[in-house]
């Protein structure tokens, strides 16, 4: 169902009243946000609860494709709800099959959706949800496909200055990154020559799921589908890359890349690995690498840039710091030699306190009334990733401009109205 038709009403369960935020949603300074989580994943789970313990939002409503998954998110979030002293979540807020997103849009009891199902369908999730006026927190990336990111860019230009919508870019919200930026963006490190970066992690794990049909093993390992995840390198490694987007101000303008599958076995038919140039205005060109088949509990990721007065070196773990002329060390929180890291997000050290700092800064511009609206700078790192991905799979260099004009989409292959 395209969002014309499901505007026009086409289905009456659906049908939506758009009315302003301001009228929808009369925040008092500290009044709770009704929070719902649509995707009750590792992650979605776990970003889900931050929301709860560290904001003023509050979990009253969950969505999931699949019913054993929405009662293990109700099962958690219930004890958590007790923990915080409010109500359980309410049965008839609970919503299961491929169209729960709808049935989210259409409710009005629910004030801001977080959006954590496959990434296939992010854009179609957060058009619906928005168009219902749910603020929306997205976790990247904002589509799989370039046709996907056009339509996002429509979305942001909708519902600017409506309702607010986040991309889960939290590193940016990180204490010790933002303050590194800082100084980078006033000339720390002097001029910036090049770039290095990695992401290094273990594989995406999932239990063993016996004779289960195809299409469902997809759809609950969706991390090892390249349709539903977009790749390593879109779903993951994009985090270094708005990382060095945000230092540089700017995205790249080509990039020559390869990657493999030369160590996972399961059954899907996502590469493991990534080599990738970038090259940046200035003549300022990153080499990044990618690896994510390593032993469990091995993580690391870094970005360096080296200017013309000093070094920037901005890990997940260990010394965040400036060396050269001005040096400078982040000495905000303890180095953890046992920093804890994993593929659904769990970290520590010098990412600590990102998500509570962007859960904050989401609900705040709910209750202030000072709307977020950041797909166009998800849009972009998205696209940075997806030229790298083409020039991968075509054995060439490939043009922001060869993938602005692209017009691959990704086809699901799954009857997905079976999941009702």
């Amino acid at each position: 169902m395209n969002r014309r038709k499901f505007l026009q009403g086409a289905s009456t369960a659906c049908s939506l009243m758009i009315v302003k935020p301001s009228v929808a949603f009369s925040y008092a300074a500290n009044s709770a946000v009704q929070y719902g989580l649509l995707g009750c994943g590792k992650r979605g789970t776990s970003v889900a609860t931050s929301f709860a313990t560290n904001t003023q939002a509050r979990v009253v409503a969950l969505g999931d494709i699949f019913p054993d998954q929405l009662a293990i998110g109700k099962q958690h979030f219930d004890q958590l709800n007790s923990k915080l002293g409010v109500p359980a979540v309410d049965p008839k807020l609970t919503f299961h099959g491929w169209e729960a997103y709808k049935a989210m849009a259409a409710n009005p009891h629910i004030d801001a959706v977080q959006i954590s199902t496959p990434p296939f369908f992010h854009v179609e999730h957060m058009d619906i949800l928005s168009a219902g006026g749910k603020h929306v927190y997205c976790e990247k990336p904002v589509g799989v496909d370039i046709p996907q990111t056009r339509r996002a860019l429509q979305i942001a230009e909708r519902i600017d200055g409506k309702v607010s919508a986040s991309v889960g870019f939290q590193i940016r919200s990180a204490p010790p990154f933002a303050e590194i930026v800082q100084r980078i963006h006033a000339g720390q490190i002097g001029k910036i020559a090049s770039i290095a970066g990695y992401y290094n992690a273990p594989p995406a794990t999932y239990p063993d799921r016996g004779a289960m049909p195809h299409d469902e093993q997809r759809l609950r390992n969706w991390l090892w589908d390249k349709t539903l995840s977009g790749d390593i390198l879109l779903e993951q490694n994009i985090h270094v890359i708005d990382v060095c987007n945000w230092v540089m101000e700017s995205h790249p303008f080509k990039a020559t890349a390869r990657a493999s599958r030369k160590v996972i076995q399961n059954f899907g038919n996502i590469n493991d690995n990534y080599e990738v140039m970038f090259e940046y205005p200035g003549e300022v060109e990153l080499v990044f690498s990618s690896t994510q088949f390593n032993a469990p509990g091995y993580f690391d990721v870094k970005e360096t840039f080296f200017g013309t007065e000093g070094i920037a070196e901005m890990p997940y773990k260990g010394a965040l710091r400036i060396q050269g002329q001005k040096p400078w060390t982040w000495t905000g929180s303890e180095q953890e030699s046992g920093a804890k890291f994993a593929a659904d997000g769990a970290f520590s050290d010098n990412l600590a306190d990102a998500d509570k700092m962007k859960d904050r800064s989401f609900i705040e511009s709910i209750t202030g009334n000072k709307f977020q609206n950041q797909i166009a700078a998800g849009v972009d790192s998205a696209r940075t990733c997806m030229m790298a991905r083409k020039s991968a799979e075509t054995g060439r260099t490939v043009t922001w401009q060869d993938i602005e004009a692209d017009t691959e989409q990704y086809q699901l292959g799954i009857e997905i109205r079976k999941f009702v």
